[in-house]
């Protein structure tokens, strides 16, 4: 019982403290929202990046895109959220009283986001669900049947292209997706469709997901989006629907690319092994990539030579 009670108390310590914390990185973030908005085309979007929620200033990047277009239904979309305290759209809900749907394929994290004060502070639904291209309409379509929402955002560490590739039952204005960068900015591939796919289950060192930012620019054209850019973070890809793009800079996968900071890579034991970026394709050159342009399915040792 007393621990029960110390829980409780300490429970609601931390999440005054959090709050409190919470209410100061959003009073910089608006102000940093409010310097974007005043900046006209830039030439880079590293230009208008800051993170409040996000991992790598999709937040700063993202409020810059809102600012330059018209959005009559402020919804969201954001799968692949873990446990939403690092994410595309928390600065959305909470800076711009936006709504949406966070989706996520582990039960304990939908359950702390269901006890986590913006639950019942915003207007937000969080599911537990394992996305797959067979299931994403029928999820989304349970929450709105709005087609034109204002943003869907996609990091589902695996089967990225596909999943977007199915989604037909909206039409967001902006999409935000994350890419591979170890696949390059030239081939148009990505792992191939398996609805059971998991990062950390297809190899040990956790590089073989996604696909290249080069399939996802060939699936946003057939969708009828621009590509917009990535920031020096190389993680995420932005893309605006065309009739909306004419505010911003466009770019080709080559001339928009950036290569990744991250190094995440396991060693077998699952420890960091810390690779570069040259280096981390050799850790998977035996497992094989799909063309999405023409089903091809080859080795990556044969498509980059290795």
């Amino acid at each position: 019982m007393l621990k029960a009670i110390l829980r409780y108390y300490y429970r609601k310590w931390y999440q005054k403290f959090h709050y409190e914390r919470i209410k100061t990185n959003m009073l910089l973030g608006k102000q940093l929202a409010e310097s974007n908005g005043r900046k006209e085309r830039v030439e880079s979007l590293d230009e208008v990046a800051f993170q409040v929620f996000s991992q790598r200033g999709e937040d700063g990047v993202i409020q810059y895109l809102l600012s330059k277009i018209a959005v009559p239904h402020k919804l969201f979309i954001e799968f692949g959220v873990e446990d939403y305290t690092e994410s595309n759209t928390r600065f959305l809900l909470m800076n711009n009283d936006w709504r949406g749907l966070v989706l996520d394929g582990n039960r304990r994290n939908i359950r702390f986001i269901k006890t986590d004060f913006i639950h019942w502070k915003y207007d937000i639904t969080a599911c537990q669900a394992f996305i797959t291209a067979e299931n994403i309409n029928e999820l989304i379509g349970r929450y709105t049947a709005c087609a034109d929402i204002g943003l869907l955002s996609i990091d589902i560490d695996g089967n990225d292209y596909w999943v977007w590739n199915a989604i037909d039952v909206i039409n967001p204005r902006i999409v935000v997706c994350e890419y591979n960068s170890a696949f390059g900015d030239t081939l148009p591939v990505s792992v191939p469709y398996d609805p059971r796919f998991e990062k950390t289950k297809a190899h040990y060192s956790q590089l073989y997901y996604g696909c290249s930012l080069a399939a996802l620019c060939y699936l946003a054209g057939r969708k009828g989006y621009d590509f917009v850019g990535t920031t020096s973070a190389g993680v995420n890809a932005y893309f605006v629907r065309k009739d909306l793009s004419a505010p911003f800079k466009t770019y080709t996968a080559k001339t928009g690319f950036h290569e990744s900071a991250n190094r995440d890579s396991r060693h077998p034991n699952g420890a960091l092994s810390f690779l570069p970026h040259g280096e981390r394709l050799k850790q998977i050159a035996d497992l094989k990539l799909v063309d999405v342009t023409n089903g091809t399915l080859s080795a990556i040792q044969e498509l980059y030579g290795l």
